[in-house]
């Protein structure tokens, strides 16, 4: 999809994939698989096994591996939680800008979305989270919060200070968490993820887990339902058909991920980290006017445009006039107008050439405006 969805001659630094070999203990494992003609229906709680594995060594903090499962994605994991903890009509509370599907998932399953904007520094408002709160409970029907940690598009990593504020207020107003942590893995230095089923506030609430973000392992669909202690009953309602939508090959792949691919991890991590700083210098040279939060997780940069002249779209405008591809900002919701998600996880070379591409459009229309 990245590399085919625009002309040729179109730079593509949009959808969420990185430009990466895959890690060899993954391509080991699907070949054995493929040698053994292992492509049936997966079965079994391995890849939870080695998630809880992972968690234990990363994040200090054990998996219940009686309290997960298996869902075909995190998205379609996300709307079979909202089934069973809301009712069609329900509200979901999102921070918004987001990752666009939440607003997309969230409608089609007929819940409606409640915004809580972030603050001006890309954290979570508790003020906007509190009235967010209170609105999407005031008719008296159920709601849930899809919280999305680490946030896309800005990069923000929550602070365990920050979730357990959220934990407060969501038992405050009877609010269901369900947590989308898929980029778990990626934070960067001088960060933590802090898994909100981990906090003390976070026991009836649930999250979404997935090894596909991380490892580059879109294509191969698989992904786990964690429930906390007291939403175990909960996701014991989940209806067994929805274990059989994830691949049996994508199970493989994440648990070898998982388990064996933390070295690669690493070095993804170090390049990430590389990638942070060289987009930093590039805008500061030559973009000076466009605003760049470092991001503390994911792969993702979330560039503020609003001062070059572009209008609330400039995304288009880059397409158009400098051929290179982003995500619009205003896909993500309230607060979104006026910026572009540009994805880090490229080479050097690259990166430099999207940055050349922008200061080209942005100077051309400064000229064309006498600035």
């Amino acid at each position: 999809m990245k590399w085919r969805a625009y002309p040729e001659d179109v730079l593509p630094l949009w959808v969420a994939e990185m430009d990466v070999p895959l890690a060899e203990p993954v391509v080991e494992a699907v070949n054995r698989a493929m040698a053994l003609g292992d492509t049936g229906y997966p079965a079994g709680t391995r890849y939870a096994e080695a998630l809880d594995a992972f968690a234990r060594r990363r994040w200090g903090w054990p998996v219940a591996v009686e309290r997960t499962a298996i869902v075909p994605d995190v998205m379609l994991g996300v709307v079979e939680i909202l089934r069973l903890v809301t009712g069609p009509g329900d509200a979901v509370v999102v921070n918004s800008p987001v990752y666009p599907p939440f607003y997309a998932f969230v409608r089609n399953a007929g819940r409606r979305v409640v915004e809580a904007p972030l603050d001006p520094g890309g954290r979570i408002d508790p003020d906007a989270t509190r009235e967010a709160f209170r609105r999407a409970t005031a008719g008296g029907g159920r709601a849930a919060y899809l919280l999305c940690s680490p946030h896309n598009p800005t990069g923000t990593v929550h602070t365990a200070e920050e979730l357990a504020s959220v934990a407060e207020l969501a038992r405050a107003h009877g609010v269901r968490v369900v947590a989308d942590e898929i980029h778990a893995p990626l934070v960067l230095p001088g960060a933590s993820h802090v898994p909100y089923l981990s906090l003390a506030g976070g026991s009836d609430a649930f999250s979404l887990m997935s090894a596909s973000k991380a490892w580059n392992l879109a294509g191969l669909k698989a992904a786990l339902a964690v429930a906390g202690e007291d939403a175990a009953d909960d996701l014991a309602r989940m209806p067994e058909e929805v274990s059989h939508g994830p691949s049996h090959v994508g199970v493989i792949a994440h648990t070898a991920a998982l388990s064996d691919g933390g070295p690669w991890l690493d070095a993804v991590l170090r390049g990430l980290d590389e990638n942070r700083a060289l987009l930093g210098e590039l805008l500061a040279e030559h973009l000076p006017v466009v605003g760049c939060r470092p991001p503390e997780g994911t792969y993702l940069a979330w560039l503020d445009c609003r001062r070059l002249g572009l209008g609330d779209d400039p995304a288009a405008a880059f397409l158009e006039r400098g051929r290179l591809a982003l995500v619009p900002g205003h896909h993500f919701g309230t607060g979104g107008e006026g910026h572009v998600r540009l994805n880090l996880a490229a080479s050097p070379e690259v990166i430099a050439e999207a940055v050349r591409r922008m200061a080209a459009v942005a100077s051309a229309a400064a000229g064309a405006g006498g600035g």
